[in-house]
């Protein structure tokens, strides 16, 4: 394993136990046995270790490719909840804090905006699967597909949330009938 992954490896581990607004980039370094001079030469700044540690080592619900048209819409629609699912299952101990810091925030968003990333990502993804569904005729020419990629990334997050609340940093994941009644659910409105 090379210094770049041990530093992400280290990273996760601390942000998921401290939260992004706790965890320093010195005790990163120090937890994967580097400096915080060798952290800087693998990553600009915090908000780029944020990134990588949410593009490297987090499910990436934005990167799901349903195939339209072969799947039914539903077998689709679950799959994409599930990895958003478990995304936000993984990332919220991480952003908990952060929420709370309305300067930090809104350095963060700026940081992810210039980075390509950002919580809309999915739902832009979702929407345009949606869309494809619908041009093919397999959704409603009438389904607002926007709003229904929001609706599933919104239940996909309360899910996570729900879960985490109730059990903490041990929680498990989300039931997959759950996720498969938030699929059916919203394929029922299109």
């Amino acid at each position: 394993m090379g210094t770049r992954d041990r530093i992400l490896d280290a990273a996760t581990d601390i942000m998921r136990r401290s939260g992004v607004t706790r965890a320093t980039t010195k005790q990163i370094a120090k937890a994967a046995g580097y400096s915080e001079a060798t952290l800087y030469k693998h990553f600009a700044d915090k908000e780029e270790l944020i990134v990588s540690v949410l593009r490297e080592r987090m499910p990436d619900p934005s990167g799901l490719r349903p195939d339209p048209g072969r799947a039914s819409v539903q077998d689709n629609l679950t799959g994409i909840a599930r990895a958003v699912t478990a995304f936000y299952q993984q990332a919220l101990p991480l952003f908990g804090g952060l929420l709370a810091e309305h300067t930090r925030i809104a350095g963060h968003r700026e940081a992810m905006s210039r980075r390509g990333a950002g919580p809309g990502h999915a739902i832009t993804r979702i929407a345009e699967y949606l869309r494809t569904e619908q041009d093919s005729g397999r959704v409603s020419p009438d389904a607002d597909v926007e709003t229904a990629a929001v609706l599933l990334d919104g239940a996909c997050f309360h899910q996570a949330f729900l879960e985490y609340y109730a059990h903490g940093p041990e929680a498990g994941s989300v039931p997959d009938d759950t996720v498969e009644r938030i699929a059916r659910t919203l394929v029922r409105a299109l």
